[in-house]
């Protein structure tokens, strides 16, 4: 696979100072020697647990895009057993071709971020934000360059300090108090006003929440609400196209709290705890209308929005 031999060109780069022409002389203080030959050892033992987990995720991912994408769903089982002994894929006898095809086009892509991008590397979710992609993408390397466009803005989503998920809960914490003092109360009750139930949501962009139709429609409003940000459409301008809410990169925030916000009296009549929170939040798969959660969450835009940004 092409994307493959391009990993494979890149992790060269990575552990040979003859493929880099900016590379100081060398050193020959052992101390940096020692220190180098720890730095790759290190990243060769990340590659290896990354490689480790992107098999296992590739394996399991679901079969919903096949309907969306008739090419790969008729690929051939001989096709799709050189794809996956390419990129070192085991355990895949229970799939069918076409799944067996898809995981091995999710190893090649995810592993070649994984060098891209060694600060993130990989972690579980991604191959959720990934499947769709490669679904109605066929070639690799463009399907590889949309991913790391879309992971500008969800990496932060997969660092190991949490700090971007942590903002983006808080911000969801601030909408549901700002539009509903009585649930949030509640949830201070339960000690779940930090809105941890919502967790996966945010993380995977409701991929596991929606269908394969659903999350493309959910992603293709977020995206263009960020076009426009990028094309400088402000507040005025915005009001004078339309009168409903303006562009925010925040809208998947406003979703996943009218998502929550749908369910108060279930929440406050109901739930006990913030562990039944959880369950009710990761069992909404195949539940949710997306149009209904986009309209409430443009609702909640046009009211709150500048006041959730001065809070911040």
């Amino acid at each position: 696979m092409k994307i493959l031999l391009s990993a494979q060109t890149f992790f060269a780069a990575e552990g040979g100072e003859e493929n880099d022409l900016n590379s100081p002389p060398k050193d020959d203080d052992p101390c940096i020697e020692n220190t180098q030959n720890t730095s790759k050892t290190n990243m060769a033992e990340d590659f290896a647990t990354w490689q480790r987990i992107i098999r296992l995720d590739a394996v399991r991912a679901n079969s919903e895009w096949v309907v969306y994408s008739p090419n790969q769903a008729a690929v051939s089982e001989a096709r799709a057993r050189r794809s996956a002994e390419a990129v070192g894929l085991k355990d895949y006898d229970h799939l069918e071709p076409c799944r067996t095809f898809h995981a091995a086009r999710l190893v090649a892509i995810l592993e070649a971020y994984a060098l891209y991008d060694t600060e993130i590397g990989y972690c579980q979710g991604m191959s959720d934000l990934l499947s769709p992609i490669i679904a109605v993408i066929e070639e690799d390397y463009v399907a590889f360059w949309c991913f790391v466009g879309f992971m500008k803005k969800a990496r932060h989503n997969f660092r190991l300090d949490e700090v971007g998920i942590r903002r983006q809960l808080n911000i969801v914490s601030k909408i549901i108090k700002s539009k509903d003092s009585h649930l949030y109360r509640h949830l201070e009750k339960l000690q779940a006003e930090d809105c941890f139930f919502v967790y996966r949501m945010v993380i995977v962009l409701f991929r596991r929440e929606l269908t394969f139709e659903q999350t493309v429609c959910l992603w293709e409003v977020m995206w263009a609400d960020q076009a426009a940000i990028r094309a400088g459409i402000n507040k005025s301008v915005w009001g004078r196209i339309r009168q409903r809410a303006p562009p925010t990169d925040d809208l998947l925030l406003y979703a996943v709290a009218a998502c929550v916000l749908q369910r108060k009296k279930l929440i406050i009549e109901k739930y006990s705890s913030m562990d039944e929170i959880l369950k009710e939040c990761n069992s909404m798969a195949g539940q949710l209308d997306v149009w209904k959660l986009l309209d409430d969450a443009h609702d909640l835009v046009v009211t709150l929005h500048d006041k959730i940004q001065r809070s911040l």
